[in-house]
């Protein structure tokens, strides 16, 4: 290289600060200088190919690529591109000015251009290169513009100013010279620069190259699979590429592959996880879908899932999506909205295709049920759709049941859709709440995941048909009338028992139990009470109440002895520990509660 002339210029007024804002502020992570820079070294090239097609002078050679060398002892790293270059009026212009970029400079000027006709730019707003000074305390950029002879070399130290000189380059294109800074030594190996290029850059269709050992070696995919037709993508593409996304050994449940077309577009590939790879009740319940712009990946972190199907793993890519400057820090604009919403609908239009054969779609529901049920309660757009798809155990036997089919099977006397919740299916499937409902015939929901305590009151009705809980099922059944001997034996028991229950009432809803605890008033269910208490929660609820089955034959035998003036705290502790136990709580007093079944044992 042999320079002639040199002029030193100012930035424009501003730079100063605005470099700084983007060395210490803009990015949060120090890697991304790579990205940007390969991102414009990209645009570089799709520029030249794109006006080569009406000036064939500007062809691109055959081995058009990116090559990234590392020189240790100088400490420089150099990003080569074979793109359109600039003339040192570009340099001034681009390089000189923040946010005046040349790729958006171009796409102003494609505005007559066919959509189809008009290349994948990546930059937007002119500043990714500064980022460059993350890492570099000087930085050169010697650049030839395509078609002309002359090329010209930037240099900078990012504060007061920049040089322009005359320069030699070979061919078009430019060279990025990195004087890397003594605190980024990483980013002086090239196994270092090839991680970043596979997480940012794998699959930008420009290939990149990094030189090790004295040769170019491939250092990015270069295929975006998602951008593919269907019809081009084997199987066994599809589960490699599923493997290599999010790090899994199993195969894909469901492959969803596509491209949207219209007021947005955007292609998009996502996989439902033959296999869970986290636990459903995993503290992030973030989606992790990779959003991508023109290939180049951009984050995971857009949230283009909800949380009820965070369990997806995929890329989405678009064309159209405005990013701020960063590119890291998503504007929240109507585009990405409309990207979110068109997402959820197609995963549930497969979903509902999936869930007609009740036996394939029943390993994902075991998978991910309790996950899907949350959109029940959070999905205020889509919750009836996400009740129909979701899955329950039953009374009715060891199948899965949809709500849809508990509907169908219903008894005219029926009205209304009944569940009950628990931690346990087969203990709940005991509890006496659902007695005199199975008694009458009917159906029960046995609802044991965690979300399941949540989601019925915000649902409400299905299909015109009000979610009951079981415990609160009081209104199908006739009164239990209280004689005057019941009374004098619910008035002795609670009594006795004043300090853990609000009253103790006659019911007409046990049929096999001689008594069973029920919450009080509209106070939240026992279940969800000793859930939030094992969850370390307060729970302020107020005590609940004892009801007994005046049928039962314990209950006819108490009543003498409550007749007489007996003492029947003894008793009166016995009926409240059968009844936790019944619904799965401790005895008050173990050891007691022991004693006391001995002593009733014992014949007199």
């Amino acid at each position: 290289m042999t320079e002639t002339t040199e002029t030193t210029r100012p930035f424009d007024a501003e730079v100063g600060r605005l470099l700084d804002l983007v060395v210490h502020s803009l990015y949060s992570e120090r890697e991304i200088f790579l990205r940007e820079l390969v991102a414009n070294a990209a645009d570089a090239i799709d520029r030249r190919r794109f006006l080569a097609l009406s000036d064939e002078s500007l062809a691109l050679p055959e081995d058009a690529s990116i090559r990234i060398s590392v020189d240790k002892e100088a400490r420089t790293i150099t990003i080569a591109d074979d793109g359109i270059g600039m003339t040192a009026e570009d340099l001034a212009s681009h390089l000189g000015t923040i946010a005046r970029s040349g790729t958006r400079a171009f796409t102003e000027t494609l505005a007559d251009a066919k959509p189809e006709e008009r290349p994948s730019l990546i930059g937007q707003f002119g500043v990714g290169f500064y980022s460059a000074f993350m890492v570099a305390d000087t930085v050169e950029m010697i650049s030839r513009r395509a078609g002309t002879t002359a090329a010209h070399k930037w240099t900078s130290d990012g504060r007061g100013g920049y040089r322009i000189a005359e320069a030699t380059r070979d061919t078009p294109g430019s060279d990025v010279i990195l004087h890397i800074k003594p605190d980024a030594d990483e980013y002086l190996e090239p196994v270092r620069l090839e991680t970043i290029l596979r997480k940012w850059a794998d699959h930008i269709s420009v290939p990149i190259r990094i030189e090790r050992d004295g040769k170019f070696q491939p250092a990015n995919e270069g295929t975006a699979l998602w951008r593919k037709r269907k019809s081009d993508v084997a199987e066994q593409d599809y589960t490699e590429f599923y493997r290599h996304l999010g790090h899994m050994f199993d195969q894909p449940w469901a492959t969803i592959h596509w491209s949207a077309e219209g007021s947005i577009e955007f292609s998009a590939l996502l996989f439902i996880p033959g296999q869970s790879p986290f636990p459903v009740t995993e503290d992030d319940r973030e989606s992790h879908v990779r959003l991508h712009v023109r290939r180049m990946f951009i984050t995971d972190d857009a949230k283009l899932l909800p949380g009820w199907l965070r369990f997806i793993e995929g890329v989405v890519d678009t064309e159209d999506l405005p990013l701020n400057v960063s590119r890291e820090m998503l504007q929240s604009t109507p585009v990405l909205a409309r990207i979110r919403k068109a997402l959820v609908n197609r995963v549930i239009t497969e979903l509902k295709s999936r869930a007609r054969d009740a036996e394939a779609y029943k390993p994902f529901i075991e998978q991910f049920g309790p996950v899907l049920k949350e959109g029940i309660y959070d999905d205020n757009d889509h919750r009836t759709e996400i009740a129909a798809l979701a899955r329950f155990r039953s009374t009715n036997g060891d199948d899965l049941t949809s709500l849809d089919d508990y509907i169908a099977r219903m008894p005219e006397t029926q009205k209304d859709i009944y569940y009950i919740t628990g931690e346990d299916p087969e203990r709940i499937k005991a509890s006496p709440q659902i007695e005199g409902l199975r008694a009458k015939g009917f159906e029960i929901l046995l609802l044991s995941d965690q979300i399941d305590f949540f989601w019925p009151e915000r649902l409400a009705t299905y299909a015109d048909k009000k979610l009951v809980h079981a415990g609160a099922a009081s209104d199908i059944f006739e009164a239990a009338e209280t004689p005057a001997a019941l009374a004098t034996l619910t008035a002795a028991l609670k009594s006795a028992l004043d300090a853990h229950v609000s009253e103790v009432r006659v019911s007409s809803r046990l049929t096999d139990s001689p008594a069973a605890l029920a919450a009080s008033g509209a106070q939240p269910d026992l279940a969800l009470q000793r859930l939030m208490r094992r969850a370390g929660r307060q729970s302020y609820a107020p005590k609940p109440a004892l009801e007994l089955n005046p049928t039962h034959p314990l209950i006819e035998r108490l009543i003498p002895h409550a007749e007489s003036g007996e003492d029947m705290t003894d008793w009166a502790t016995l009926l409240l520990d059968l009844a936790r136990i019944q619904d799965g709580e401790t005895p008050i007093d173990p050891a007691r509660f022991a004693r006391l079944v001995a002593t009733k044992m014992t014949p007199t």
